[in-house]
């Protein structure tokens, strides 16, 4: 039953607290900026628990759909922008609209701003506990691929991309990423087996621009080390279809559809690329041979079906210093590579949102709540830790996109702002009309075109 609810917990628990920090970024600078606060609501709807606070009274509201919230400030023109209320006299000097251009700025991109900082919070805390990847240990490099291309071998570790410093297959990735939306070819140093120094030019015109769904690194023909430990089960993922067919931790794999089995590598290989077949598998188990039936199922990797089983190897510790890293950093370093990360992931996120917009990426990129939902309770499952990094990813895509210059976004009022800081007046009430309709079609088409993106994922696995 945990397990059923961990998702929809684990999503509202996303939206709750992302949404809460970025209206509390609204709030507090408005206080801070002298602005009276009439409301400030975590949600849409029917109000679940309401209460008036503080000298000011300011109703705080929990509503019944947590997709938003808003904080609502004294203002002589409400929110549609064409009824003018008459204010207290005493009231007047704390009216948002009689604020300076300047303070209703800060106070509007104090929300998106919010969300920033939260993600370097998030990161920053991640990196003081030390951050644990895989060592960029090549595996097997397929023929005709680019890394085959560019002569990289099995063996080689990834040391630098593009001139920058890698500890991860995820340092790696990303750094490709970024690299692949500017440039065709890119400079990996790698160092082999005998611990010589190699530089190999990476084609990456080859990468798929057009739809990042699928993993860069298998587009490139980077594969991650396999394990040359015996095929012996380690691990057996709760409901996964190696518990279902009957395999147990210890158990040791001899042969799989009469093929023997001498490495883990080996019985990886065989589940992969069989996905709904049925596979005769053969274990030793205490000093007892067991046939067993399984079937992998079949799950999208990098735009490519592959089968898995729900179930990992048994590592000694010298495979687990060889295959894994932990890097530690100190709280110097810590906050300058969190801000370094939450600004690189910003800037990416925006030059996507261009591409889309020109036509060169694939609007199957932009993910919806359904999306989201998922992606919050399979980082909830994988742990504390992964969930964080989850959170942080999300914040910065909520801060991102409500800096953008669309009526009714914080960015398309820090637009009207700077047109009246150049033209010496507000922006007429009745363009800000148009652009709030033109800036509701906009969120409207967003998020039809993201929930079709999230059913369709659904459909296709």
């Amino acid at each position: 039953m945990l397990d059923l609810l961990l998702t929809p917990i684990s999503f509202i628990l996303t939206l709750g607290l992302l949404v809460t920090v970025h209206e509390y970024g609204h709030f507090q600078v408005a206080k801070w900026c002298g602005v009276k606060v009439l409301k400030f609501s975590i949600g849409f709807g029917k109000p679940l628990w309401r209460k008036k606070i503080g000298r000011d009274q300011t109703e705080f509201i929990l509503a019944a759909i947590p997709l938003g919230g808003y904080v609502k400030m004294l203002d002589e023109r409400e929110s549609d922008q064409t009824i003018v209320t008459v204010l207290p006299e005493q009231d007047l000097a704390r009216a948002f609209n009689r604020q300076s251009v300047q303070k209703r700025i800060v106070i509007v991109l104090a929300g998106p701003l919010a969300n920033l900082l939260l993600a370097i919070a998030l990161y920053f805390l991640l990196l003081m506990q030390g951050v644990v990847g895989m060592k960029p240990l090549l595996g097997k490099v397929n023929e005709h691929t680019p890394a085959a291309m560019a002569q990289m071998q099995m063996g080689e570790t990834i040391q630098k991309v593009d001139g920058k410093e890698i500890a991860t297959w995820q340092d790696a990735r990303w750094q490709l990423l970024n690299a692949s939306l500017k440039k065709t070819q890119v400079d990996i140093q790698t160092i082999d087996e005998q611990q010589a120094i190699q530089h190999h030019q990476l084609d990456l015109s080859k990468v798929n621009r057009g739809d990042y769904n699928h993993d860069i690194l298998d587009q490139l023909g980077l594969r991650t080390y396999q394990s040359k430990s015996p095929p012996l089960i380690g691990e057996v993922i709760k409901n996964g279809r190696a518990e279902v067919a009957g395999l147990k931790v210890n158990d040791l794999v001899l042969s799989i559809n009469h093929h023997p089995v001498t490495v883990w590598g080996n019985f990886v290989e065989e589940i992969r690329r069989q996905p709904n077949v049925a596979l005769e598998v053969i274990v030793l188990r205490a000093r007892e041979t067991i046939t067993i039936s399984l079937t992998p199922e079949a799950a999208n990797e990098g735009g490519k079906i592959i089968g898995r089983i729900g179930a990992g190897v048994k590592l000694t510790q010298a495979d687990l210093d060889k295959i894994f890293v932990t890097t530690h950093y100190s709280t110097w370093e810590s906050l300058l590579k969190a801000t370094e990360k939450t600004w690189e992931t910003s800037i990416f996120s925006l030059k996507m949102l261009g591409r889309m917009l020109t036509g060169k990426s694939s609007w199957k990129a932009m993910s919806g709540p359904v999306t989201i939902a998922s992606y919050a309770g399979q980082s909830a499952h994988m742990g504390l830790k992964s969930f964080i990094g989850f959170l942080a990813l999300i914040s910065i895509s909520i801060g991102v996109l409500n800096l953008l210059p669309v009526p009714v976004l914080d960015g398309g009022h820090f637009m009207y702002y700077v047109i009246e800081i150049f033209t010496g007046k507000p922006v007429s009430d009745s363009i800000m009309i148009i652009g709030q309709k033109v800036g509701f079609t906009l969120l409207a088409l967003m998020m039809f075109l993201a929930l079709y993106n999230d059913i369709n994922r659904l459909i296709t696995g």
